[in-house]
């Protein structure tokens, strides 16, 4: 069997504070409301993804990974993270503010949840924004890991958080340890480790789907947390038309921006190549195969292609393991 570059079937996630934006902006039917997640491409035991279309089509991406190796993942990548897909692919959709919450890093994820456990680096980038929409990222004063508490307790931690109004095309990179939350009006491309482990500190007293309140994680919170104050928050780069727009680079992925017009070559190197197109529609070639692609979709270029060409008016992120 031979890989080709692969589109598989997101998992709609259903949110307490899901909005009504993914559907339509996928052009996918379903009947499920309240949609906060679209999970693109997900490794993620219990949530793993299924390819969509073609002779592999029903196969998840962990037996992919399994059977293919180095050939889809890239050997370098393959010799990392062994059978594990690497990157979790997300769009976000709030219809009213997420948690606050933060993320562990690798050692923590170990020291707490187990060993091979995963920490949570991760990355936005902003499709759209309703006027007025916000995300927190961030401490904008500094605090002792006492005061911390006492600020959840008094329910006044938003009081020390930086707070950033949103445009389309706005880029944030949080690293393991940074508090923060997306606000209601955002939709969101979310990147990130493969990981689902998530602190929540605050969530505004909101019962969840259940009715019951939203369990909070204030100690783990409290070791997880970067105490530290940044001068900037927020990613800044140059927008480019038909060429490769680099957003960021971290040890745990690189994310380009290609906005384009006419055709564009995008290099693959001992790396898979995940394609999320957040407008626009055309084509792409890889691997002796012509795809469509049109926003809302994410495709998989495989590390066995050497290159990858993109035709038509689209805004795609790139992303892959550095």
């Amino acid at each position: 069997m031979k890989l080709y570059p692969l589109k598989f079937r997101p998992w709609l996630r259903t949110m307490v504070w899901g909005g009504e934006k993914i559907a339509p902006f996928k052009g996918v039917q379903t009947d499920i409301t309240k949609i906060g997640e679209s999970w693109e491409i997900s490794g993620v035991q219990g949530h793993v993804t299924d390819v969509a279309e073609g002779p592999l089509e029903g196969r998840s991406i962990a037996s992919l990974v399994q059977e293919f190796k180095g050939e889809l993942v890239g050997n370098k990548v393959y010799a990392q993270y062994g059978d594990e897909f690497p990157l979790l692919i997300k769009f976000i959709d709030p219809a009213s503010d997420l948690s606050i919450q933060v993320h562990p890093d690798d050692a923590m994820a170990q020291r707490v949840h187990g060993p091979g456990q995963k920490g949570k680096t991760e990355m936005w980038y902003v499709v759209d924004a309703e006027p007025g929409a916000y995300l927190l990222s961030g401490l904008s004063k500094e605090i002792t890991p006492q005061e911390y508490v006492r600020l959840v307790e008094e329910n006044r931690i938003t009081e020390v958080l930086s707070k950033h109004m949103l445009s389309p095309g706005d880029v944030f990179f949080l690293p393991a340890g940074r508090i923060h939350a997306i606000g209601k009006g955002a939709f969101i491309t979310e990147i990130q480790q493969t990981s689902d482990y998530t602190y929540r500190i605050y969530d505004y007293g909101r019962l969840g789907l259940d009715g019951k309140p939203r369990q909070l994680h204030t100690e783990l919170a409290k070791e997880a947390i970067d105490y530290k104050v940044y001068p900037d928050y927020k990613t800044h780069y140059t927008p480019a038309k038909n060429a490769r727009v680099e957003l960021v680079s971290c040890p745990f992925f690189l994310t380009c921006l290609y906005d384009i017009d006419s055709a564009v070559e995008v290099p693959v190197p001992d790396s898979f190549v995940a394609v999320i197109c957040v407008a626009g529609n055309g084509t792409l070639d890889a691997l002796g195969q012509t795809v469509t692609v049109r926003q809302g979709e994410t495709v998989l270029v495989p590390a066995c292609a050497e290159s990858l060409r993109l035709t038509g008016k689209l805004k795609v992120l790139t992303t892959q393991i550095p």
